[in-house]
């Protein structure tokens, strides 16, 4: 899914390069919204196109504005880039830590602020964002291109999504009953080929339980396992036959 939603800012880019860069590396981890306040360059040069590549769309479709307000106009949540704490500032997260904040309310414009290639933000410009983030570099030397850190951030942010998506259905853990009718089918099979016994069976089944239990089995793991039981059955079953005749 798209991150429709937010909006990837960047405050008076100077080079032509870095945004097209910008522009393609958005696409690459889904967001196609990107807001350019009061550019240096033009955005639909040759050079910014060329580095576009197949993002020339995100490029035509940049909403130009004057000033950072208009950019965050309609925008419930905003997080600004930064290399260092101001008096007062809230401090700084890693994007990691920082960003899926900006997943928590899907519906509603959200936007991640970047600064321009050679002095970052200014202290009035981080004054509209709640949240900020600083990308951890070596100290030895600590700038970042500023596509560079566009990326970083747009892969963190699609990271956060799976991770998002994930705990709303993709990695749904199955229900007791389910994996109780699992454990049910396991232990009849271990009886009849006599890995455990009646007066084992359950403090045996019980190391079993502990086991998938760590594992929070999820729907179609435990639909997988019933089906290796069943495959079992069916291939004991078949052998009994062949011996027979």
């Amino acid at each position: 899914m798209a991150l429709d939603w937010i909006r990837i800012i960047l405050v008076e880019p100077a080079g032509p390069i870095n945004v097209g860069s910008s522009a393609r590396v958005m696409k690459n981890f889904g967001l196609h919204h990107l807001v350019l306040v009061n550019p240096q360059c033009d955005p639909l040069s040759v050079e910014a196109m060329h580095m576009a590549v197949h993002a020339k769309d995100v490029l035509e479709s940049a909403v130009i504005v004057a000033t950072l307000p208009e950019a965050l106009q309609g925008c419930t949540r905003a997080i600004a880039t930064t290399a260092r704490v101001r008096d007062g500032q809230m401090p700084l997260q890693n994007p990691r830590t920082a960003l899926p904040w900006l997943l928590e309310a899907p519906k509603q414009p959200a936007a991640l602020i970047f600064g321009r290639e050679d002095r970052g933000l200014s202290n009035e410009e981080l004054n509209y964002a709640q949240r900020f983030v600083r990308i951890p570099t070596s100290p030895t030397y600590s700038a970042l291109n500023l596509a560079t850190a566009v990326a970083i951030c747009c892969s963190e942010l699609a990271q956060a999504q799976e991770v998002e998506l994930g705990s709303n259905g993709e990695n749904e853990v199955a229900s007791l009953d389910v994996v109780e009718e699992y454990y049910q089918q396991l232990e009849s099979l271990l009886l009849k080929i006599g890995y455990i016994y009646p007066h084992t069976a359950a403090s045996r089944m019980e190391k079993f339980r502990q086991l998938y239990n760590r594992a929070q089995l999820q729907p179609t793991e435990v639909a997988m396992l019933r089906g290796i039981l069943r495959q079992v059955e069916w291939a004991l079953k078949n052998l009994n036959t062949t011996d027979n005749s």
